[in-house]
C-alpha cells in the first residue's frame, strides 16, 4: 500500500508539472497548448544528449536543458503563437498540435537516437529507501522533492515578485494590465517559456522511470485531465489534480483488471466535471442572462 501511494504520488507529480504549463498558458491566453507533452520529450532528449554524448555532469545538464527549452518556448510564442493572437482559440490549439507532430518527427529523424529507447544516467540510479517495510525508489523521491521545490518557488514568485504580480494581473485582465503599464506581450512570452521549462523538468524526472523514447510525449494527454480535475485557473489545482490522477492510476492498475488504468484518468475527469465543472480548485464564475 505504501509503495503504491509513493508511486502514485510521484507519477502524479509528473502530471502536475506538465499541468502547470497548461494552466499557466490558459490563464495568460485563454487557450490550451497541446505541445506540452512533446516539449517534455524534447527536454528529456536534450538532457540525454548533454550527459551521454557530451559528458556533462547531471546537474549541469538538467539546468542547461531546462534553460534551452525555456528559450524554445519563448521563441515559439514570439514566432508562431503571437502572430495568430486574436484569431479563434481553435486556431492556436491546432497550431500547438501541429508543433507537437513536428517536434516528434524531427526527433525521430535523428539517426540512432530518435528510433531507439534510451536510459538517462542519474547519480541516484538503483538507490532505494526502506520505509516501514516498503521499498521506495530514489527516483520517486526525487520527483516528489523536485515538485515541492518548484511549487514553493512558484508560490514565492507569484506572491512577492513584481514579475509574478504582473503575471497575475495579466491573467485576470490583459487589457486592464496593458493600460496600467504592464508589458503584456513580454509576460505572455515569459509564460510560454516557463511552461516549456516545466515540461522539460518533468521529462527529465520521468526519464529514469520510464526511459526516453520519441513517444513519451503522449503522457501529456494524461496531464490534461489533471489540469481539468484541479481547475484550469488554479496552479495549486494542477498539482492536486496530478496527484489525484496518479493515485487513481496506481490503485486501479494494481487492484482492477488490465486496461482500467489506461482509462481511469478520463473517468475521474468526467466525474469531476459532472460535480465541479470548474474543477476542484477552479474559480467559480457566473454569468447573468
Amino acid at each position: 500500500m505504501l509503495q503504491l501511494i509513493f508511486g502514485g504520488i510521484s507519477q502524479g507529480c509528473i502530471y502536475g508539472l506538465i499541468a502547470l504549463g497548461f494552466v499557466l498558458i490558459y490563464k495568460a491566453t485563454e487557450t490550451i497548448s497541446f505541445a506540452q507533452g512533446e516539449l517534455m520529450m524534447v527536454g528529456a532528449f536534450g538532457a540525454l544528449l548533454l550527459t551521454q554524448f557530451f559528458g556533462f555532469p547531471y546537474g549541469f545538464a538538467v539546468l542547461a536543458a531546462v534553460a534551452a527549452l525555456a528559450l524554445i518556448g519563448l521563441l515559439l510564442e514570439r514566432m508562431v503563437i503571437r502572430p495568430v493572437l486574436g484569431q479563434t482559440s481553435l486556431a492556436i490549439v491546432l497550431i500547438t498540435i501541429g508543433l507537437g507532430y513536428v517536434a516528434r518527427g524531427l526527433i525521430a529523424m535523428v539517426p540512432d537516437i530518435g528510433t531507439e529507447t534510451h536510459t538517462l544516467q542519474v547519480p541516484y540510479a538503483g538507490k532505494v529507501l526502506n520505509v516501514a517495510g516498503a521499498v521506495i525508489s530514489y527516483d520517486h523521491l526525487m520527483v516528489i522533492g523536485s515538485t515541492l521545490v518548484v511549487s514553493l518557488v512558484l508560490y514565492v514568485m507569484f506572491r512577492f515578485s513584481k514579475v509574478g504580480i504582473a503575471m497575475r494581473a495579466t491573467s485576470q485582465n490583459q487589457l486592464a494590465a496593458h493600460y496600467m503599464g504592464i508589458p503584456v506581450k513580454r509576460i505572455n512570452g515569459l509564460v510560454w517559456s516557463m511552461a516549456a521549462g516545466l515540461a522539460c523538468l518533468a521529462g527529465i524526472l520521468l526519464a529514469p522511470i520510464t526511459f526516453i523514447h520519441v513517444n513519451m510525449g503522449f503522457i501529456g494527454l494524461k496531464a490534461l485531465p489533471a489540469a481539468v480535475v484541479g481547475g484550469f485557473t488554479s496552479l495549486p489545482g494542477a498539482i492536486l489534480g496530478g496527484i489525484i490522477i496518479g493515485l487513481v492510476e496506481a490503485f486501479s492498475g494494481f487492484y482492477l483488471p488490465e486496461g482500467f488504468k489506461e482509462v481511469s484518468a478520463y473517468v475521474v475527469m468526467l466525474l469531476v466535471l459532472l460535480l465541479y465543472p470548474e474543477g476542484l480548485l477552479g474559480e467559480r464564475t457566473r454569468k447573468k442572462v
